[in-house]
């Protein structure tokens, strides 16, 4: 059960904060990252959010996520907290010039969504031939 503080500076203090952006809330999409092998994954908290509403953009190695969390509104209540933030918000992270862009997979389950971005071919090491005077051949990792 909630309890209402009757309290009017406290209630003036948490409109100032929301009408002047400074809160003091989480960032609203928190993410991890790591890398498995060759690919990197990527995942991102977006409880309450549909996945109707997420987009993701990739513009010269700038991924852009934009969602939107959509504030219910029934008539017949009377808010009494509102701390999770709602409306539009997105994130942009600049990736890296070895990563394949052009197949990154997106999957969005249980208000998780998880970005893999394989590594380019061109970035992974590979062998060099080495040819010798008398023609014999030998493999160099490059």
């Amino acid at each position: 059960m909630l309890i209402r503080n009757a309290d009017p500076f406290r209630e003036f203090d948490r409109l100032t904060q929301q009408l002047m952006g400074t809160t003091n809330r989480p960032v609203v999409m928190p993410m991890d990252a790591w890398r498995e092998g060759d690919r990197f994954v990527l995942e991102f908290d977006l409880p309450g959010v549909s996945p109707d509403s997420v987009d993701l953009d990739v513009e010269r190695n700038v991924l852009t996520i934009r969602a939107e969390r959509v504030a219910q509104n029934n008539g017949d209540w009377q808010m009494l907290a509102s701390e999770r933030p709602r409306g539009a918000f997105s994130r942009q992270l600049v990736l890296g010039d070895n990563l394949d862009l052009d197949h990154i997979d997106a999957s969005y389950s249980d208000g998780v969504l998880r970005l893999v971005v394989p590594v380019a071919e061109k970035a992974k090491p590979r062998k060099i031939e080495l040819r010798t005077d008398g023609d014999s051949r030998q493999a160099i990792e490059a």
